[in-house]
């Protein structure tokens, strides 16, 4: 394997880029990738990035908008500087012995390695994260972690580990870019880029994702509450315990929670797990139990009352109506 290129420190050679796109990749985290690179080279007015397209096979790759995506195929790409995965649905679909087989070739070059919401999975899948440290979207983190145990996992927004970007989901692609804009021409041009987005609030790459949008109504103390019944959907803490773990008591938290949702812990943990039970249900193939077990429900009879008591209807019939 060649070394690889330090594409993170200034260069103005421009950056080399191929964007594999499997089908069904996401359309905002197509656009977060590319857009921030066509910016920049917009307002530097010189090429400071140039990039192309690929696929897994060369036909158009198809985005989840519908919109298709002309690429040359995997085969065809000799070497670049960075090689960007982006992935949405069908992963396990996607990741074939022949995209292993490209993605490894790429690799031995010395290229630079990113992946982007699913990409992650691609990459770990032909051995390309073994002993990095990654991240990839919080829908996959759980499965992501049991299926590489050689990847350490993080459930950052976007991590860098010397030659290897990996990304959740869109928007912390856009930050993720402007961490590469910035390393190779300088801060000043990553904040006018993003200007460009009205991005004014970059995220801390290491804040944990989260599985829904921060409510305006939470207060400090709820929004940390809520974050740590999302990291407990499966083994959901005991009021006392998240109540310790928040540094407060139990009665305060009571009391936020009402003031602030006009609800209890309880019932917002509850819909926290009903809402990821909703989305096992529709998007995953698993089991009715297991989804029960990784929602947090001891028994097939307490989820499905509560299933039902929360989406109007049993979770098989949920399942049937999407299928059909």
């Amino acid at each position: 394997m060649k070394c690889a290129k330090n594409i993170l420190v200034p260069d103005e050679v421009p950056l080399d880029t191929v964007i594999l796109l499997p089908q069904e990749t996401n359309t905002l985290s197509f656009a977060a990738t590319v857009d921030p690179m066509r910016a920049a080279n917009r307002l530097a007015g010189r090429p400071l990035f140039r990039w192309r397209f690929a696929t897994p096979d060369g036909q158009p790759a198809g985005l989840t908008s519908g919109i298709a995506v002309q690429g040359e195929a995997l085969a065809r790409i000799d070497r670049c500087d960075l090689l960007l995965v982006i992935a949405g649905f069908g992963l396990e679909r996607h990741d074939t012995p022949t995209l292993r087989a490209g993605l490894r070739r790429i690799a031995a070059t010395g290229t630079t390695l990113a992946g982007v919401d699913g990409g992650p999975w691609l990459l770990a899948a032909a051995g390309l994260l073994d002993g990095y440290r990654a991240t990839t979207h919080w829908e996959d983190l759980d499965r992501f972690a049991t299926r590489f145990p050689e990847v350490q996992v993080l459930r950052d927004r976007f991590h860098v580990d010397r030659t290897r970007l990996t990304c959740g989901g869109a928007l912390p692609a856009i930050d993720m870019m402007l961490h590469l804009i910035g390393r190779r021409h300088g801060a000043a041009l990553a904040a006018r880029v993003a200007g460009v987005f009205l991005h004014d609030t970059p995220s801390n790459p290491a804040r944990a994702q989260s599985r829904s949008a921060r409510d305006p109504r939470h207060s400090r103390l709820t929004a940390r509450a809520s974050l740590l019944m999302e990291q407990h959907i499966d083994q959901p803490l005991a009021l006392p315990d998240l109540a310790r773990r928040c540094g407060c008591s139990p009665r305060t938290l009571e009391t936020q929670f009402r003031a602030r949702l006009d609800t209890t812990p309880s019932a917002h943990g509850l819909s926290l797990r009903l809402a990821e039970a909703k989305r096992l249900v529709t998007d995953t193939d698993l089991p009715m139990m297991d989804i029960a077990l990784a929602t947090g429900f001891a028994s097939a009879a307490s989820f499905s009352r509560a299933f039902r008591a929360a989406h109007g209807q049993s979770a098989r019939s949920l399942r049937q109506a999407g299928t059909s």
